[in-house]
């Protein structure tokens, strides 16, 4: 019989009116990799906390390897052996990676002492895990998944048996991906036992053993992983059946909507970030930018928007040129028909202390539609928003409600529905669905097919590499800046499109060169 290397019972915490955790229970074996799965706000970030220690639980009870932990601090939970990687990284870029590893715990007042011990035991850690990382190397320097090898070895190092992980292939390639997993089997191999958290259906089937699913606050299901599949986890998910794979009819592509030219841009800070881009978009087509992020897809998106100028090269639509010599604002680009789903919601795309009649005409206030001799008409306003809170289901349909206390997910249908109202002829659409639930998820790629399937022009800009695949006909790549690849959609798979997202160079030109 597998003994338990983890046990909560009658878990609960309530944040004022909230009861975040409902009486949950859940049981992890040792050895094993578990998954935990549920929505936003279904209550997995909060019991990773307490478990961690960063929240002490209101009632309910925890075992680590048969014995019960007072966990009041991330310290006590390290003691018991418990070590959680974050889907941020909690590192020193300036640091070397021994000096981040031994960072709080530097093991004797001469630092070099302890690291020479720090540097011995690293060692043994990299060998015996399977985690090559050079100890002397600066964190700042090193790719991103060698950061996360960092992190898991920095747990390690402190004694982890029980390692948490939180959505911890967010910011990787495929190919960073896979020696992730391979990391997470080898330590299961090793007897440690893993903790995945994610919203990715596809790696919870990949890897882990058992899964138990989260809703809205409660647990509502423990499964043998082999013995489930996706759909039924997306159902128990969301509390109904959820359509995983849309249907895209076939469309032929008009003319263009959007034409690119040896774009170049710079941030804030006068560094090039956009590199000499091109590309079409056509009427009836979704054009796919697949990368890593903070390759460059931000401030091309920034620019596309006319949030900022180019430093050279140009963007059309249509008769609108954009380029360093002519500048044109955001409010010019929607008069031509230009819409824009933001990739950051609350910095750009609302105003969340404005209620959501508000936010439902932000940009578009001017309008006529509103507008009785300057002055806005709020029950127009208010009518307007409800019929479109009812079309896209945003949740509660009150018009009058802050932004601020809608769901991430409602917020963002609430700007599809905005931007999608004015029946444009190109959207541009910045991580579609960043921090939304699956259920939305699916309601939000089918509004983007139904647009696309009468004729208008989409170009999405997205680092989750199934929502590309599904809804795109063509798929560009970025890395560094630069365009690295570019192929049909029914010619695309993760594999391919990971090489190119982790090259700089054009991997096209290169073939044609061989």
């Amino acid at each position: 019989m597998t003994s338990n290397a983890l046990q909560l019972e009658s878990i609960s915490k309530r944040f004022g009116a909230v009861l975040a955790n409902s009486d949950v229970s859940l049981a992890v074996e040792q050895g094993t990799i578990h998954g935990v799965i549920g929505e936003n706000g279904a209550g997995k970030s909060t019991l990773m906390s307490i478990l961690y220690g960063f929240y002490q639980a209101d009632s309910g009870s925890i075992k680590v390897f048969g014995k019960e932990a007072k966990i009041h601090d991330s310290q006590d939970a390290i003691d018991v052996g418990i070590g959680m990687v974050h889907q941020h990284f909690m590192l020193v870029d300036t640091f070397t990676v021994l000096e981040n590893i031994t960072l709080g715990c530097e093991g004797s007042m001469l630092l070099s002492k302890g690291q020479a011990q720090a540097r011995e035991a690293l060692s043994k850690l990299s060998r015996e895990y399977n985690l090559k990382v050079d100890p002397d190397a600066l964190v700042g320097e090193l790719p991103v998944g060698v950061q996360q090898r960092v992190e898991i070895l920095k747990a390690l190092y402190k004694g982890a048996k029980i390692l948490i992980l939180d959505e911890p292939t967010g910011v990787l390639t495929p190919q960073e991906t896979d020696d992730l997993f391979k990391i997470l089997l080898s330590l299961k191999e090793q007897g440690v036992t893993v903790l995945l958290i994610t919203h990715k259906l596809k790696e919870i089937m990949h890897v882990t053993d058992n899964v138990s699913v989260m809703r809205q606050g409660k647990m509502v299901a423990h499964r043998h992983t082999a013995e489930t599949n996706p759909e039924e986890l997306a159902e128990l998910m969301v509390g109904r059946k959820v359509v995983l794979q849309l249907e895209k009819p076939a469309t032929d592509a008009g003319s263009k909507a959007l034409t690119v030219s040896n774009l170049k841009v710079r941030d804030a800070q006068g560094i090039e970030r956009v590199k000499g881009v091109s590309f079409e978009v056509a009427a009836g087509e979704i054009v796919g930018i697949a990368g890593v992020s903070g390759n460059g897809q931000t401030e091309l998106m920034e620019a596309l928007a006319g949030m900022v100028s180019p430093e050279s090269g140009e963007i059309r639509y249509g008769d609108l040129l954009i380029s360093a010599d002519h500048k044109v604002c955001p409010s010019e680009m929607r008069k031509a028909g230009v819409a824009h789903v933001p990739e950051d919601r609350h910095r750009v795309g609302l105003v969340t202390s404005f209620s959501a009649s508000e936010n439902a005409i932000l940009g578009y206030h001017r309008s006529a539609a509103w507008n009785s001799k300057g002055i806005l008409s709020g029950a127009t306003v208010g009518k307007h928003c409800a019929e479109l809170m009812a079309d896209f289901d945003v949740r509660p349909q009150d018009p009058t409600l802050k932004c601020a206390n809608f769901s991430g997910g409602n917020q963002q249908k609430l700007i599809l529905a905005r931007e999608l109202d004015q029946t444009p002829k190109v959207l541009l659409v910045g991580q579609p669905t960043r921090g939304v639930d699956i259920g939305a998820i699916e309601f939000i790629h089918q509004r983007l097919l139904d647009m696309r399937n009468r004729g208008g022009a989409i170009l999405l800009v997205s680092v989750e590499l199934d929502e590309i695949l599904s809804l795109s006909d063509r798929i560009i790549v970025m890395c560094d800046g630069r365009v690295t690849g570019e192929l049909a959609a029914s010619e695309a798979d993760e594999c391919t499109l990971g090489l190119m997202m982790s090259s700089s160079r054009d991997i096209n030109a290169s073939e044609e060169k061989e």
